[in-house]
Order: C-alpha cells, then sequence, then structure tokens
C-alpha cells in the first residue's frame, strides 16, 4: 500500500507523502484528462509520445512551449491538435523581418460610419498561438509577446485588453540562430517559456503509419474535446493544490543552484525559472494520479524546463545545454523517499 508523507518526521525517519494520493477537488479526474488530451493528440502528431505529454503538462501548469526543431515534424500540426482538443480556438502568426507588434496584439482603428476608435484583435487573441519560426520575427516584435505571455494581457494604444484563458504559445524556432533573417531570441524571452522541446523525426514504424495515411491533417477534423475549456481552467487553477514538501522544494532549488553555480554570472537563473519547474513538477505528479510532488517529477521536467534558459553558455546550442543540464542533475543528491512509495 502506499504510504503518506508526514510533514514532521521524527529524528532519522524519512519524509513520508501527504494524506491522500488522490488529487483534492480541484484536481479530481486531472490524471485522466490528462490522459485523455495526450492520448488523441498522440494519435494525431505519431512519434514519441514524450514532447506531447510534456507539452501538455506545460499547458496544465500554465506555461508555454518553444520548439527547435526542423521543418515539417508536425509543430503545427501539435498546436492545431491541443487546440480542438481542449475545445479552445487556434490563432497562427507567421514569423518574418517586416512582422510588426500590431500584427500579433491587434490595432485600434477610427470606424468612419460610428465615428469612434474601434480595437480590432490580432491572432493573440485566441487559446492556443502558434507563433511559426518566432526567431524570424525582430525583437521589437518578439517582444510584443512578453506582456502577452506573462499576464496574458496586451496593451495597444495605452489600453489593456485581457487574452482569453487558458491563453497558451506554442513558439517554434528554426535551430540554427545564425541563418540569414534570423534574430536569436534574448534571455528575457526565453525565460517566458516554461519548456523547450524538438519533436524530431518520428522513427520509421511512425513515419510509415503517416505515409500510409494514419494521423496528419485529415485526422484534425475528427477531433473533439476530451474535456471543456472550462474543466482545464478548474485544473489549471488547483494546481497549487499538489502537495510540495520542503525536502522536495529544496531539492528542486539545489538543482537550480547547482546549475547556477556551473553557469556562473554568464547565464543565471531566474526564480520564475524556479517557479515554472516546480509548476511542470506539479503538472507531472497530476499527470500520474498523484496529489503530492516527488523528486522524480523534478528530474523529468528538469532538462526541458531549464536548458533553454543558459544556452547562452553553450554558445545558443541547444542540444548541448540539454546534455550539460541532464548531466547536473544527475550530480543532484536525491532525498531519500520511504519505502512502499513506488521507488
Amino acid at each position: 500500500m502506499t504510504q503518506t508523507w508526514n510533514p514532521d518526521p521524527g529524528p532519522g525517519e524519512p519524509p513520508t507523502a501527504p494524506p491522500s494520493a488522490v488529487p483534492g477537488s480541484g484536481l479530481a479526474g486531472g490524471s485522466q484528462a490528462f490522459r485523455a488530451l495526450v492520448d488523441q493528440v498522440s494519435g494525431v502528431v505519431l512519434g514519441s509520445p514524450g514532447p506531447i505529454r510534456t507539452a501538455a503538462a506545460a499547458f496544465l501548469a500554465s506555461g508555454h512551449v518553444l520548439f527547435e526543431d526542423i521543418p515539417g515534424v508536425g509543430k503545427t500540426l501539435l498546436a492545431k491538435a491541443l487546440a480542438a482538443s481542449i475545445g479552445g480556438t487556434f490563432g497562427r502568426v507567421q514569423g518574418t523581418p517586416d512582422l510588426l507588434p500590431s500584427d500579433l496584439t491587434g490595432v485600434t482603428y477610427l470606424d468612419d460610419d460610428r465615428r469612434e476608435w474601434i480595437f480590432r484583435p490580432g491572432p493573440l487573441f485566441n487559446n492556443v498561438v502558434l507563433v511559426d519560426e518566432l526567431n524570424r520575427a525582430t525583437p521589437r516584435t518578439q517582444s510584443a509577446l512578453l506582456e502577452a505571455m506573462a499576464e496574458g494581457q496586451v496593451t495597444v494604444d495605452g489600453v489593456t485588453h485581457p487574452l482569453p484563458d487558458p491563453f497558451f504559445v506554442v513558439a517554434t524556432q528554426n535551430p540554427q540562430s545564425g541563418d540569414l533573417g534570423t534574430f536569436p531570441l534574448v534571455g528575457g524571452q526565453r525565460d517566458r517559456f516554461s519548456v523547450s522541446l524538438s519533436l524530431g523525426l518520428p522513427g520509421r514504424e511512425a513515419e510509415l503509419q503517416v505515409l500510409a495515411g494514419t494521423g496528419g491533417d485529415h485526422a484534425l477534423d475528427a477531433l473533439a474535446p476530451t474535456s471543456s475549456l472550462a474543466e482545464w481552467l478548474r485544473l489549471r487553477a488547483g494546481l497549487q493544490e499538489v502537495y510540495l514538501h520542503p525536502v522536495v522544494a529544496a531539492y528542486a532549488l539545489d538543482v537550480i543552484d547547482t546549475i547556477r553555480n556551473g553557469t556562473g554570472s554568464r547565464q543565471p537563473l531566474s526564480t520564475r525559472a524556479g517557479l515554472a519547474l516546480v509548476q511542470l513538477a506539479r503538472a507531472k505528479a497530476v499527470a500520474d494520479g498523484r496529489s503530492y510532488v516527488e523528486p522524480d517529477d523534478v528530474q523529468a521536467v528538469a532538462v526541458a524546463g531549464l536548458a533553454h534558459r543558459i544556452i547562452d553558455v553553450t554558445n545558443d546550442d541547444l542540444p548541448a545545454a540539454r546534455t550539460w543540464v541532464g548531466q547536473l542533475v544527475r550530480q543532484v543528491a536525491v532525498p531519500p523517499m520511504p519505502t512502499g512509495q513506488g521507488r
């Protein structure tokens, strides 16, 4: 039988889990909803379900996703499938050097007939927004996403407009930031993304299924919401109910500090990075049907949640940053878990 955490263990006793492994009222059904979402999207975007699970965890954690990948591996398809599966609206922006901030946020114009100023929303006013090839947009346009991603709103001509809730950005960028016509994301922009992912090629068996007509764009028409938007809002709001034991919180900070010490002053991890790491770990726990975070949850999301924030150290080489972060995470001592905790 699974044991429970004891917030105040006696001398020499390991910490034990909270009173119940069943999520509270704000998270009831969270594991089933998460599994249904991942299963449906995985039936459209064939290949390894790992990146899809992590992207879904970022959505549950109220974060955003940055994909660095070669063209044509299903990033746009994934964003569309996510939007359809959560019952939300979908918007798309193509990054180009001449893209303006107003092309994302919207514009205010004078309506001659009504003799008043009218706000026309841009593509950011959707539940799931794909920003394709973000690093082809200029830094000025990239910065238009900062307020939207951090605060769920945009300000146009001095007027603040709330974005739809939930609001989820899926951005892509070219692997070679030095390509002609690209503008590498600055640290502040990368820090707004909860995770960075790569789909990669789907593998031979999955690719054979794609060639035979399984999954793909035509499968989008058959998608129905796996849960309502209201249900996802409830789950996202209830994520704070997931218990984070002080020992696990300290472990998460040990991971952050180990990477900080490795990077020195060149690219220190922000407090936002630590908060995002913990939220992702909470989402991972909910996906596994638990109401408490284990160290394994932190380990599982650390590379995706942290590597893109320190790529200055690896000369903008994201795969190298992932490898390096993974090595550092394995060096951090894992706190003991009680017998019978599934370890």
